[in-house]
């Protein structure tokens, strides 16, 4: 069989098999719409909160106002002790209590800084920030009236007073996540090992297919199988990339700061890694669904230590050093380098530098372990 006839044979195993089609072609198209959609709205809003109001001055009736007046918070109760409220919370009633605090009008009066308590579940952590970001704004906002209030008092002209009630003045730019949402932060990275999970299931299921039983691919030697499965492969998720980083980013609104040409560079190493990764799972699990399950497995671990989501120096270096073994790492911190901080080549040289090392150490791992593989069924 020559190279013409294997790239036909093995394009045609591909697309003839309902398992790989759907995972190659309906994972990814899925998982470009379902996964952004938790995050559509970028941060939660109107999250439920009790008020446990113990001071009842017209002040802190109005910082209520304020409070139920931000776009994170709607105040859905007020209790009148902090244990009524803390049933509440327990119950699920609630996601937060504010409680005001007696003496809270008679403390601005003298100049003291009365202290708002908020309590909330921190295990979810983006309710969690969202109500602290609603209860901050309210109570910066109060404090600023009744700062420039004093301040007027005192024969400040109101022009001056609304201009200098702090000492300091915030100037807040946000660099590499302008809309400071989730989409912009969290979807990127996550393609990324989208792309490396589901070109490694298909590898993986293509190879676990072909196991048991003879075929084209037993009549051809490894290195021409690998080259042929690895192009064809490589090729598709070229396709798929390029919407995803494309028309998928584009609908989302995420931004495209890298040009075609580096991402389309960067790609090459971190798709042969990926495939080659597959191959191998495929010629050493005994079933071929267990590819799938093993490659769902390793995804949350995989997410949880490239970096992003918590600093590397934060995590253990066992942990950081598995997980630079897979293209996910590499990949994940230099895309989100190149293509959402605007870096230049440079910056992600040493990345590039280790997918391709990673490239060819798992195309050799696949190579041997697919040969030894084949050897065994042909004596069995």
């Amino acid at each position: 069989m020559n190279i013409i006839q294997l790239f036909k044979s093995e394009l045609k195993a591909l697309l003839t098999n309902p398992v790989v089609v759907l995972t190659v072609f309906g994972g990814v198209l899925f998982y470009s719409f379902l996964y952004p959609m938790p995050y559509s709205h970028q941060t939660p809003r109107e999250q439920h909160i009790s008020i446990v109001n113990l001071d009842g001055s017209q002040t802190s009736y109005t910082l209520e106002r304020m409070v139920d007046a931000t776009p994170q918070v709607a105040v859905v109760r007020r209790d009148h002790t902090i244990e009524s409220a803390k049933q509440a919370f327990l119950a699920g009633d609630v996601s937060g209590i504010l409680v005001i605090p007696e003496h809270f009008y008679k403390d601005l009066l003298l100049g003291k800084s009365p202290t708002l308590t908020y309590a909330g579940d921190a295990s979810y952590f983006l309710v969690y920030g969202t109500i602290v970001e609603g209860l901050a704004q309210a109570g910066g906002t109060l404090a600023a009236q009744t700062t420039v209030s004093k301040l007027v008092i005192e024969g400040t002209p109101l022009s001056q007073a609304t201009q200098q009630y702090a000492a300091t003045k915030l100037n807040l730019k946000p660099t590499f996540n302008p809309r400071m949402g989730y989409i912009d932060y969290v979807v990127p990275a996550v393609f990324v090992l989208i792309l490396q999970q589901t070109l490694a299931m298909a590898a993986g299921l293509m190879g676990g297919t072909q196991k048991d039983g003879k075929g084209y691919w037993s009549s051809v030697s490894t290195g021409q199988l690998l080259l042929v499965r690895i192009t064809i492969l490589t090729a598709i998720y070229y396709l798929l990339s390029m919407y995803y980083f494309g028309a998928s980013f584009s609908q989302q609104g995420i931004s495209q700061l890298a040009n075609a040409t580096e991402l389309l560079t960067l790609l090459l190493p971190f798709l042969i890694a990926s495939c080659a990764i597959g191959v191998w799972l495929g010629s050493i699990v005994p079933r071929r669904e267990l590819v799938t399950l093993v490659v769902l497995i390793s995804s949350m671990p995989l997410i949880f230590s490239a970096g992003f989501i918590w600093p590397l120096e934060a995590i253990p270096y066992p942990l950081v050093f598995i997980s630079n073994l897979f293209p996910s790492t590499p990949a994940i911190q230099s895309f989100l380098a190149l293509n959402q901080m605007g870096a230049d080549w440079g910056q992600i040289r040493h990345g590039y530098t280790q997918l391709w090392l990673q490239a060819a150490a798992w195309v050799v791992i696949a190579g041997l372990s697919y040969h030894r593989g084949k050897r065994r069924s042909l004596v069995d």
